[in-house]
């Protein structure tokens, strides 16, 4: 146990910070770049969406074995090596480009990014609690969260100058780099880690932890799980629509440029920024079982979206009205998301922390592909994106009055009130 006994300082945080700084760069630009790459050259919103789709499939899958790994394994090690793995399999993608088919080849690296990305978030997640005091979590999720907003504001602003001026072989380099100085960076790291004896087979403690996981949001946290509901159908209907509606919109509807959707992504961006800040600021003022009214929000901010995409207005004057829903939207979901996170670490035993959240990631990301499947098939075969857009505001709205049911059985845990 003394491992386990190491006083929680700044630096390794700061450290962890620092590396998700330009690892999450790097992640960005790739994210911007790729998916636009295959749009252009396709032209399909359909076989845009089921490229997605099969994209996140291994990510839902490893993120089991991330939360199992996190508990289990250095959390230093798990970022370091994936860090340098997801820099490899950049420069083969790079190599292959153009003189491998280009379908297969972009789902297989995408699919190994997302895998690995799945693996490598619930080593994030889980070491926050071991580096900083209990009362400093929200904090600290607020900090990460901002971090990763901040690299999705410039990744996308970045990728998109890059991109429009140098095509996609600059970018893949610079990924590249950024996935080598990050894994350079997290070896400094130290994560307080106690070693488990390893008694039986590997397949055997994979069950027994997600075994235990399960057995904890069953029995003792089950409104882990109707949270997990939620999100989840937030995700299907909200989130997935603007992944996919975004580009096909700003790209196939409005014919703009990619400067311009890099634009509007960054916007995406500052609103996590946003949000952050909001939450941190707010702190104390931010009551969980009160968090559906960030969730009412969002959907009013849908429904406004769709309503500007239907008036007969100018292309750039339907983009600013896409640009501004989306910051709006993904201010108060980033609000929502940080309280549930942090109620969700403060509430769980440190040795299940890992394996927790990467079952609560899993059972949310379960949705992810079929809702980009299901809104790559809509942007293509309906004319009218605004029809696409309110009926998804609506089904939103349906989940975040259902929320409130779930989130007012918070109000009588005392523990979620004063623990976060």
């Amino acid at each position: 146990m003394d491992n386990c006994k190491i006083k929680k300082t700044g630096k390794d945080f700061t450290l962890v910070v620092a590396g998700q700084i330009i690892s999450l760069f790097g992640n960005a630009i790739l994210r911007f770049s790729l998916p636009l790459y295959l749009l252009r050259k396709t032209g399909s919103p359909t076989l845009f969406g089921i490229v997605g789709a099969c994209s996140f499939l291994p990510m839902i899958v490893l993120s089991l074995l991330g939360g199992v790994l996190a508990d289990r394994v250095n959390k230093r090690n798990i970022m370091v090596c994936l860090d340098f793995l997801t820099a490899g399999i950049i420069t083969l993608f790079s190599f292959l480009l153009g003189t491998a088919p280009m379908i297969p080849l972009f789902i297989t690296a995408l699919m190994l990014l997302y895998g690995i990305s799945g693996t490598y978030q619930p080593a994030v997640q889980a070491s926050i609690p071991v580096l900083v005091p209990k009362e400093k979590i929200l904090f600290a999720n607020a900090v990460v969260n901002q971090v990763g907003a901040l690299a999705n504001f410039i990744g996308p602003i970045i990728g998109g100058m890059l991109y429009g001026t140098f095509g996609i072989t600059l970018i893949l380099r610079v990924s590249i780099v950024c996935f080598i100085l990050s894994a350079i960076m997290e070896i400094f790291i130290q994560i307080p880690f106690q070693r488990h004896p390893a008694q039986n087979k590997i397949l055997q403690i994979i069950t027994k932890d997600l075994r235990d996981s399960l057995c904890f949001l069953r029995f003792e946290k089950p409104i882990f799980v109707q949270i997990c509901f939620v999100t989840a159908g937030l995700n299907l209907f909200l989130s997935s629509m603007i992944t996919i509606g975004l580009p096909v919109i700003i790209v196939d509807k409005l014919c703009l440029t990619d400067s311009l959707l890099g634009i509007t992504q960054g916007l995406l961006a500052v609103g996590g920024i946003i949000g952050g800040l909001l939450t941190v600021l707010l702190d104390k003022r931010l009551l969980p079982y009160k968090a559906h009214i960030t969730l009412y929000l969002c959907t009013a901010c849908s429904c406004l979206l769709g309503i500007g995409m239907a008036a007969g207005a100018a292309p750039m004057t339907k983009y600013i009205i896409l640009s501004v829903m989306g910051l709006t939207i993904t201010i108060f979901s980033t609000m929502f998301s940080i309280q549930m996170l942090a109620v969700v670490q403060a509430q769980t035993p440190e040795n299940l922390i890992g394996k927790v959240i990467a079952c609560i990631m899993t059972i949310i990301m379960c949705v992810q592909p079929m809702g980009q499947l299901l809104y790559g098939y809509l942007f293509e075969h309906l004319a009218n994106e605004s029809v696409i857009i309110i009926g998804a505001s609506l089904l939103s709205l349906v989940i975040a009055i259902y929320s409130k049911k779930v989130l007012s059985k918070l109000k009588s845990d005392n523990n979620c009130l004063t623990e976060i």
